[in-house]
């Protein structure tokens, strides 16, 4: 079973040559979609131009961007795309996809995805797909996009259920809280339920692929002329290494939305809970560049001080901590 790069690289081409012509008939089935939209006042037809010329802008510039990596095969500059795509995941996950967030959502996420789709990725080219050098660009770069694409998904729906547990629903917790329990234990049954809805959509997605739906990457292979049975079981490492890479950010970005709503004192802290209203929070406390900079120049006070001897003890330590 060989799905080393030549195999997807000698797959041969269709024999369509594709203009942007042909962009714009397809694109005929979003103007479809905002005439539905407008018959039926559903508001959705700003968003859906919107989002399909972001789709023909990035998929555009991907395509140029990604055709010189391919021709360089420099293994620094496929790194520096693995990490710009798990970027651009974490800020379209914490901007533009999460209702709400909690403070340091955006680190927490960052880590979570390449935490995740990093392993998963080497692991399953190296080893799965038998591949000699697991960050052959033709390979690797396309599989690093479709495990960020899906564990979107799983980081917003466990976070959006946990965030919304601990404002509208916080009283559950707080009663087991009061007689004893950790953290962790009080929150154990809204833990499980967040992991239980993020690993859904992959379920399901593995319940129907074959019989019901046809993937888009072995459709892609198919068309392109590829062996079908290679292509099936190529399609069936990717789908497994998409549900272990969501299930894994997940369970990270859960676990950090824990310790960060509720904190050491075992108390849930709704100042550390932020509606999309607010914008983007990155740094604690106040908003403002000012009050970021003071934080910052304490947590280089209270590192000069660990490392003069004083075990950097005192207000800075507490305010970095609060």
């Amino acid at each position: 079973m060989d799905f080393s790069p030549g195999f997807i690289a000698q797959v041969p081409q269709s024999g369509a040559d594709l203009r942007w012509i042909n962009v714009g008939i397809g694109l005929s089935f979003i103007v479809f979609d905002i005439g539905i939209s407008s018959i039926f006042k559903l508001g959705l037809g700003m968003s859906l131009a919107i989002a399909a010329l972001r789709c023909i802008g990035q998929l555009a510039l991907v395509a140029t961007l990604l055709q010189t990596v391919f021709e360089t095969e420099n293994i620094w500059l496929v790194s520096l795309i693995a990490f710009i795509l798990n970027f651009l995941g974490t800020f379209e996950t914490v901007v533009n996809k999460s209702p709400r967030r909690f403070q340091y959502m955006f680190p927490a996420v960052l880590v979570a995805m390449l935490g995740s789709t990093i392993p998963t990725s080497i692991i399953g080219t190296k080893y799965a797909m038998s591949a000699e050098k697991f960050w052959t660009p033709i390979q690797y770069i396309p599989i690093v996009g479709m495990l960020c694409g899906s564990t979107i998904s799983g980081i917003v729906v466990a976070v959006s259920y946990i965030l919304k547990e601990m404002v509208e629903n916080r009283d559950k917790v707080e009663i087991y809280l009061a007689f004893g329990a950790t953290r962790m234990e009080a929150c154990r049954p809204v833990i499980i339920e967040a992991l239980r809805l993020s690993l859904t959509h992959p379920i399901n997605n593995m319940s129907v692929l074959g019989i019901i739906a046809i993937p888009g990457m072995m459709t892609g292979a198919i068309l392109g002329g590829a062996d079908v049975q290679q292509a099936a079981k190529l399609q069936m490492i990717i789908v497994f290494m998409i549900t272990a890479s969501t299930s894994l950010a997940a369970i990270l970005t859960t676990f950090s939305a824990i310790l960060v709503v509720v904190d050491g004192e075992h108390r849930i802290r709704p100042d550390r809970i932020y509606d999309r209203k607010n914008g983007l929070q990155l740094l604690p406390g106040k908003r403002s560049l000012k009050s970021g900079f003071h934080w910052v120049v304490s947590g280089l006070r209270w590192c000069v001080g660990r490392f003069c001897g004083n075990g950097g003890e005192g207000p800075e330590l507490r305010g970095l901590l609060d």
